[in-house]
């Protein structure tokens, strides 16, 4: 995460402190020596902060992205340290937290998307890796690398020599890549380059540039930190690109095309990611909360205090490597979150120790 970012954590938070009062808290977080339960009416959670069981051998790093197979297993991306090449930085486990398989250290330092997604009789994993990584891949499940490569420079969006440097350098000519989704019908590839270019760019299914969406700005179809993206699919007749703007407070919606169609800015601080599952829409959010938006784009929250928030946000994050006063039931900083079939949620924090959770549906 940017130096930047954080500073503009800490104003966002204190920004937008008086709009939150606007909207219902029903973070319940309730425990009387048994679960603790989030959320209210339909849309109530078990939390367990301790789902993914990690073997010694291994050890958490600052955690950013989870996705889930067919077959309900759970991979976590991390972003790993550089000086531990040796270290994996993708986790996987089975239905029940239990680990498989390790690998992925090649993207040590730097790692920061995962997403599954079945092609024909196989699936496989797309990673966005930024900081001194700077690439984009297909992998199998397994770990092996399909295709990999880096800034597509036909875009016009880079400074030269931007497809071969791995250099932990920043900027808007720079290549730093957060997150991907995918087109429901055609199999091309949207990937947000959030940290560098602010802007969308379109692929074709095999990795091939197509085209780009957006560019580094405030209004309507222009980003500032386009940070995560998934396909809205909440009406299946009119499926659209949903962009969280992270820095811009807002999530955007897209024709399948980039023509850009609305923005919903109120009631997010720094939107980080989305999924989607039936008529529900998820939006983990770097400030502490969780959001659900059902099918008319209202808001449910499952995770909003902002007394915690201050907590959170004050002394620089530091909340964020102290676990020791961390609260169950609250969130430090959601930095993707993820349905799986059953409409369970699992969450990837931005937290020095890492920490993934299971939001069990009751």
């Amino acid at each position: 995460m940017l130096k930047s970012s954080r500073r503009h954590f800490i104003e966002k938070s204190s920004l937008f402190a008086g709009a939150i009062a606007a909207f219902p808290n029903i973070t319940t977080g309730k425990k009387s020596g048994g679960p603790v339960i989030i959320g209210e009416g339909n849309y109530q959670y078990e939390v367990d902060h301790n789902f993914a069981k990690l073997p010694d051998k291994f050890s958490w790093q600052t955690t950013h992205n989870v996705a889930i197979d067919t077959e309900q297993n759970l991979y976590v991306m991390h972003e790993g340290r550089p000086n531990q090449k040796d270290h994996p930085s993708i986790f996987v486990f089975d239905p029940v937290g239990k680990f498989i398989r390790a690998f992925g250290s090649q993207f040590q330092g730097g790692g920061h998307g995962i997403e599954v997604r079945t092609e024909g009789k196989e699936q496989f994993l797309y990673i966005t890796a930024y900081q001194n990584v700077k690439s984009f891949a297909k992998l199998t499940l397994t770990g092996d690398i399909v295709w990999y490569q880096r800034a597509p420079m036909n875009s016009g969006r880079y400074a030269e020599g931007e497809d071969t440097t791995t250099k932990r350098d920043w900027g808007r000519n720079k290549f730093m890549p957060t997150n991907t989704a995918f087109h429901p019908t055609d199999g091309s590839i949207y990937l947000a380059d959030g940290y560098g270019a602010h802007c969308v760019h379109h692929y074709d299914d095999t990795g091939k540039y197509l085209s780009t969406i957006g560019k580094p700005g405030k209004n309507d179809g222009e980003f500032n930190l386009p940070h995560g993206l998934w396909i809205d699919s909440r009406d299946p007749e009119d499926p659209t690109l949903c962009v969280a703007d992270r820095a811009n407070s807002r999530l955007q919606w897209f024709t399948l095309n980039g023509k850009h169609i609305k923005t919903l800015a109120e009631p997010f601080i720094l939107p980080a990611n989305v999924d989607v599952h039936n008529d529900l829409m998820l939006v983990p959010d770097l400030s502490a909360r969780l959001t659900l938006l059902d099918k008319n784009d209202q808001i449910i929250h499952l995770a909003n205090d902002d007394n915690w928030r201050k907590q959170v946000t004050a002394n620089g994050n530091k909340l964020r490597s102290q676990p020791n006063k961390w609260i169950d039931g609250k969130f430090i900083h959601p930095h993707d979150a993820c349905f799986d079939k059953e409409g369970n949620i699992l969450v990837a924090e931005w937290v020095s120790t890492g920490r993934v959770t299971r939001l069990k549906k009751i």
